[in-house]
């Protein structure tokens, strides 16, 4: 080989490693499954900052609990072990209170009043992140919650003693509230509480009883609104200032579009996976004024309850909310 076609190809070797060295290769655990629309959005948040950035900021999703369980997510991002992830908010509400906000039944049970209670509580939700060294890139709701069940409840004392599935601290109050009696499932396990009798009834959205095939074991979905819980993007603050200034703003400008899409996406599965739910041959139905009477009180005192724990962190959340 010439000298001159030794060099170009230490060169050529000499790009490729440097390329191959400027390269961020980020793993990014979530906790649901490719069907549902926030993993969705999740990888064409991917698919946009790994364009924006030419490749530089690589950003491979694990979704349903792959890389790291749900309860795993937060503490996995902490420690840098993944340095971005997803998890769902109110599952650290026994860390603080202030992350159970929305999930508090009945203060918030529309996509605007969601939106306003986002706007009134994501200042005090990124200052608690930041002091564990955790930066808040975006935030998407779930559709409302409503009551799955094998028959149409139409008086809470119908829950008495039923198991019920809880995904948070909010979803076990609630349940024992009404007398029911709480048991934590993950999403992914649904379908195999219900069949091996671990659990009679939920509180979900129409996207996760969709997911599950709910109707292979319940049969009512009573259409309640209680409230818009969301999940949240999380990154490592060293690993986000590891990066270049370019990468920087490719990854925030990616996660506002990604927020903005999330919400838009949110609402319109809320129609499509309640018809989805009808379709399969479940009842939809809308509470009855004694279980819409009774639900309203439970939120009542569930409000009360949260601000009394959250304290004048939390007041000022609410009182800002109610504006």
């Amino acid at each position: 080989m010439s000298i001159f076609k030794t060099l170009a190809v230490a060169g050529v070797l000499s790009f490729s490693a440097t390329s191959v060295l400027a390269q961020t290769a980020w793993d990014m655990p979530t906790p649901y499954g490719d069907s549902i629309f926030h993993t969705a959005n999740i990888i064409q948040f991917a698919d946009d900052v790994r364009e924006a950035t030419g490749g530089s900021l690589d950003i491979t999703v694990h979704s349903a609990g792959s890389l790291f369980g749900h309860p795993e997510i937060k503490d996995a991002v902490r420690r840098q072990l993944a340095p971005i992830g997803e998890v769902l908010i109110s599952r650290l509400s026994n860390e603080n209170p202030l992350y159970g906000v929305d999930s508090i039944p009945f203060l918030a049970t529309s996509y605007d009043e969601a939106r306003a209670l986002w706007e009134a509580s994501e200042p005090a939700i990124a200052s608690l992140l930041e002091e564990e060294g955790l930066t808040l890139l975006f935030a998407v709701p779930w559709p409302p919650q409503g009551i799955y069940a094998g028959e149409e409840v139409t008086d809470a004392a119908m829950m008495d003693g039923v198991r019920f599935r809880a995904y948070n601290a909010a979803t076990e109050r609630l349940a024992t509230l009404m007398g029911a009696v709480p048991t934590q499932v993950e999403a992914g396990d649904i379908p195999t509480a219900f069949s091996t009798g671990r659990v009679d009834a939920m509180i979900t959205s129409p996207s996760t009883g969709v997911a599950s095939q709910a109707w292979d074991f319940v049969s009512v979905y009573h259409d309640t609104r209680a409230w818009l819980p969301k999940n949240m993007v999380i990154v490592n603050q060293r690993a986000f200032e590891a990066l270049s200034a370019d990468e920087q703003a490719a990854l925030l400008a990616a996660a506002d579009e990604a927020e903005a899409r999330g919400w838009a996406m949110s609402e319109a599965e809320t129609g499509e996976k309640t018809d989805a739910l009808a379709a399969n041959g479940m009842s939809v139905v809308e509470p009855s004024a004694t279980l819409a009477s009774q639900l309203s009180e439970i939120g009542a005192t569930m409000t009360d309850e949260w601000l009394e724990s959250a304290g004048d962190a939390g007041r000022s959340v609410v009182d800002a909310y109610r504006m």
